[in-house]
């Protein structure tokens, strides 16, 4: 526990990570405590230079009871918590925080909703073809899409500009054969993200066929050109839109929910 000041009436909620240059999440809870006449609740962006400066945050807004966490905090943010629940422990990366308000001290339990918003929004196109999948990108995200696809299954194989582990290959070593059996391919990396819309994935998007589903985590822009070569091709493509919003409702579920 730690050592905390008194609160106020009102009750905060934030955004954590670096830098936060476009944030769905705020727009999202300011419009919803708008249109719920939620007048004691705000969101805000905490763009904090390094997670060590969590403690300063939380003791600083007294009235913070929850935050979502983005890049690159999802994984750093573990050492900081007091608790974990079970599904975000396995999972390994955190994105949304609650934090409990006994007397004058605080406790910070951390969940994943972007395994929910992942897992709610794929699962109506997967289909028996879909046995393999390649995931881009290493970060807390990709670990969340990773717990989800095994889950029901599906073989993943991570592609990173720097392999380090086993289960991960280059961009270099996407052959035809693997291209051709994973027909799930999902971007979790920033690449194509605004304001670098110009840039995408090096895949070989020439291999893509009508049966794969191309999925982009990236909302802004509505269509990258990670979607727009697999569009091309005849893929099933999607952003990252209805995820977050699952996600995000996820979140609120857990900040008010007295039993977690």
């Amino acid at each position: 526990m730690n050592s905390l000041s008194g609160s106020t009436g009102m009750k905060g909620y934030g955004l954590i990570g670096l830098p936060i240059t476009h944030s769905f999440s705020k727009q999202f809870f300011t419009k919803k405590f708008r249109k719920e006449s939620l007048f004691d609740c705000y969101y805000e962006n905490f763009p904090i230079e390094t997670i060590d400066r969590l403690h300063d945050l939380i003791t600083g807004h007294p009235e913070l009871a929850g935050l979502n966490v983005t890049i690159p905090y999802k994984e750093t943010i573990l050492s900081f918590l007091n608790d974990l629940d079970d599904e975000a422990r396995e999972i390994g990366a955190v994105n949304t925080v609650k934090i409990y308000r006994p007397e004058r001290t605080y406790r910070l339990k951390g969940f994943n909703t972007d395994a929910y918003g992942f897992e709610a929004s794929i699962i109506p196109f997967l289909k028996p073809s879909h046995r393999n999948a390649l995931i881009l990108g290493t970060g807390g995200a990709s670990k969340a899409v990773a717990f989800v696809l095994k889950k029901h299954n599906i073989r993943t194989t991570f592609v990173s500009r720097n392999p380090v582990r086993q289960g991960q290959i280059s961009y270099k070593d996407l052959s035809p054969e693997i291209f051709s059996e994973a027909q799930i391919i999902v971007n979790t990396s920033p690449v194509g993200m605004y304001p670098d819309t110009g840039s995408f994935p090096d895949i070989p998007y020439h291999e893509l066929t009508p049966g794969h589903i191309l999925y982009d985590l990236i909302y802004n822009p509505a269509i990258t050109r990670f979607l727009e070569k697999g569009k091309s091709k005849g893929a099933t493509v999607f952003n990252g839109m209805k995820m977050l919003q699952l996600q995000a409702e996820r979140a609120w579920e857990i900040w008010n929910d007295s039993e977690l």
